[in-house]
């Protein structure tokens, strides 16, 4: 309607002004109700087609979106294990309430974690225990050697005396007695061997096997100190806790049955997000200037700057499934979704997360008239695209001031 008032404005009003003056037909006599059209031809025809031109370009040098929001993410409070719950740490008032990151939020029953925790740490002392007897096992392995190295140096010494003297063939050493000492011999240097073994065995028990088992021990129970701090849930941001019906004793699971939603505290106060028709894709940039007013906060316009343009659009999405995709299926057509934050800092405070908004985007072609070498048809074109951005700035403040009366009085609120 604004766009047609101001083409008549250039259009039918001279057409008239030249009927009534030039010619001196006047409204009510030559001019009437029937007569307007063939009266005011030139002017009504053109007024059509300048309007359409006018709202062409403005709607799309300028695009405007009622699909514009702030998104944020919420987090479900879930276990990382089944469980039932023991304890209830955050205080609520109600089902919801502010929370800081790392504070615990509930415990799961924790008595089978407590208790490996436990055992882990006993069998890291019995592993301790192992090592102390197997240093004492060394121990008693020396000496067991030394005893078995003095009998055979005792032996070979006796068998070395009764050579000699055998040698020289004196009747004092029988052949009978040489065997003996011998055999000794041979038994001795057997008994030394296995005193080395021993040794040599409880060493090694010391310096690899029992490492082994303790740091196989430590893993264990670091494991179960694992498995025993997941029973606490902590709160991973800061936010506000809503929907937390969660009570002592109640079974909760991360597969079937959350305890409520964390909110986080920046979710949705620091851009909007708004969703534009497809045959704007060559006209939104990044850079561009853009206003908004919110439902949730009205009369306000709201100064933003386009940060993001997303180059696909979400309802061309495949995924895998039992059935090839029949383009017929997508029965609404997507938007290019768009990313804006505010032009001044704190600009979209008072927004709740979640507020339905109106956006314009305003293209400039300030830089390009400054800087390129343009024609003159050119240079007057985009000037005034840039000119007719007014008009749409207008209805904005229109549709802000009305927006009140739509949602109170026509919505029937």
């Amino acid at each position: 309607m604004l766009e047609l008032i101001l083409c008549s404005l250039l259009t039918v009003f001279p057409d008239y002004l030249l009927r009534r003056f030039l010619q001196g037909k006047r409204i009510g006599r030559e001019i009437t109700f029937f007569s307007v059209w063939y009266e005011l031809r030139w002017g009504i025809s053109a007024c059509v087609m300048l309007t359409v031109l006018l709202i062409t370009t403005i709607f799309y040098f300028h695009p405007s979106t009622t699909s514009a929001t702030s998104f944020f993410r919420t987090i479900p409070i879930l276990p990382e294990a089944s469980g039932r719950v023991s304890e209830i740490d955050v205080k609520l008032s109600g089902v919801s309430g502010e929370i800081e990151k790392g504070q615990p939020i509930f415990k799961l029953d924790s008595t089978e974690q407590e208790a490996a925790v436990e055992v882990g740490k006993r069998r890291i002392a019995e592993v301790e225990a192992e090592m102390v007897m197997a240093r004492a096992d060394i121990a008693a392995a020396e000496g067991q050697l030394q005893q078995a190295r003095g009998a055979l140096k005792q032996f070979v010494d006796e068998l070395r005396v009764k050579q000699k003297l055998a040698d020289i063939k004196s009747a004092a050493v029988t052949p009978r007695e040489i065997e003996r000492l011998k055999t000794a011999v041979a038994g001795a240097e057997g008994q030394v061997a296995a005193a080395e073994a021993a040794k040599q065995a409880a060493e090694t028990k010391v310096s690899t096997l029992l490492p082994a088992e303790k740091a196989s021990a430590e893993a264990a129970l670091k494991q179960a100190e694992v498995d025993l701090a997941k029973m606490v849930v902590y709160a991973g941001v800061s936010g506000r806790v809503e929907q937390f019906v969660l009570r002592v004793g109640d079974v909760v699971s991360p597969i079937m049955r959350p305890a409520g939603i964390l909110i986080p505290a920046e979710g949705g106060r620091t851009s909007l997000q708004a969703g534009f028709g497809q045959i704007e894709a060559q006209v939104l940039k990044v850079g561009m200037v853009a206003e908004a007013t919110c439902v949730s906060k009205p009369l306000e316009i709201i100064p933003l700057v386009v940060t993001g343009v997303q180059d696909y659009i979400a309802a061309g999405q495949v995924q895998a499934g039992q059935q090839l995709i029949d383009v017929q299926q997508v029965t609404k057509p997507g938007t290019i979704l768009v990313f804006l934050e505010p032009l001044y800092e704190g600009g979209i405070d008072g927004v709740p997360p979640g507020s339905s908004c109106i956006v314009n985007a305003y293209t400039n072609n300030h830089e390009r008239l400054a800087s390129e070498d343009l024609g003159f048809v050119t240079r007057i074109a985009l000037h005034v695209v840039d000119t007719v951005a007014v008009v749409h700035a207008m209805i904005l403040r229109v549709q802000a001031l009305l927006l009140p009366i739509k949602t109170l009085v026509l919505g029937g609120h």
